[in-house]
């Protein structure tokens, strides 16, 4: 389609424009991000539990699956924090710390592939709809809106009971229902740029429609990405926990912090940190990503620069 656009106006787009992302604030981000002390919280919260979840044989004291005899009271109850058992023993006499750190490793995992899958399929649906437009636009987007209109919790929970809950049904099934959000955000921002001068000036010479996209508006979008990225791992967990605690995400017995609760939620009074320390564990791991995506979307964000 032809579009009538200005020589001047061409070459002034061609020379000043967006042919990639703006660079001016690119350099001295991790330098500006080391300089505020909740997002140096966040990141060394998730370094420390990244690489518990990484390093586990070697870390974990013992294995997760491994039954003690001596790991139960006389009375059959779990033992609580001590000495052998840094902090304590389930209700099948296993040790604690140990399932912890290799449940990181599940939520760790799911969280990562179900929010990379569902950052790439809502990027991807985002750009098609904003660039294309027409029947392109309508037909992906009306597809979105039907997502959205279904509560995710509750498609999340459908999907899990229709299919045999593991580690990677339950990655595909939250990726299913979050990436509707990225689309959303991503359509938005590649609707805006398309009608941008530099995008109508490189029409107007004929650039193709790749060149376009993956030199001129994807570059435009990678902040976004990646601030909706970070952010959306914290959801990944939450919704992974949920689903584990439902007793329709990750089976036992590979341990994942929701089943460690749906497992010894009946010892909830006897036996509190069973239930408590598992729960702040998945609190840090999803505050912590929220504070580190935060602070990236204000230091990537020229909008949001001096608000915090």
């Amino acid at each position: 389609m032809a579009v009538d656009v200005k020589p001047e106006v061409i070459r002034t787009a061609v020379q000043t424009g967006g042919t990639s992302a703006p660079e001016s604030r690119q350099p001295g981000v991790l330098r500006r991000l080391m300089k505020r002390k909740l997002a140096v919280l966040a990141l060394v919260s998730i370094v420390c539990i990244v690489g518990a979840a990484v390093l586990a044989p070697l870390v974990a004291p013992f294995d997760p699956s491994e039954q003690f005899f001596e790991g139960l009271t006389l009375e059959g109850a779990p033992l609580p924090p001590g000495e052998h058992f840094w902090l304590g023993t389930d209700l099948l006499g296993r040790d604690l710390l140990s399932r912890l750190i290799y449940g990181a490793r599940t939520s760790l995992i799911i969280g990562l592939v179900a929010n990379g899958i569902a950052v790439a399929v809502g990027a991807l649906v985002g750009i098609l709809a904003g660039f294309f437009r027409g029947w392109v636009e309508t037909v992906l987007m009306r597809f979105t809106d039907l997502m959205m209109a279904f509560p995710a919790l509750l498609l999340a929970i459908t999907l899990a009971a229709l299919f045999r809950p593991s580690l990677w049904i339950v990655a595909m099934v939250i990726a299913m229902v979050n990436w509707v959000q990225m689309a959303r955000v991503v359509y938005t921002e590649t609707r805006s740029l398309s009608e941008r001068e530099f995008i109508l000036a490189e029409r107007a010479i004929g650039a193709g429609t790749f060149r376009i996209l993956f030199k001129h508006i994807l570059p435009h979008l990678v902040s976004s990405i990646l601030v909706f990225g970070t952010l959306g791992i914290s959801t990944t967990v939450l919704l992974e926990a949920t689903l584990s605690y439902l007793g329709i995400g990750v089976q036992p017995p590979t341990p994942s912090w929701g089943n460690i609760i749906f497992e010894n939620q009946t010892y909830f009074t006897s036996a509190p940190w069973l239930v408590f320390i598992p729960g702040f564990a998945i609190i840090a791991l999803a505050l912590s990503f929220n504070l580190l995506g935060d602070a990236l979307r204000e230091e990537l964000d020229p909008t949001q620069k001096g608000r915090h």
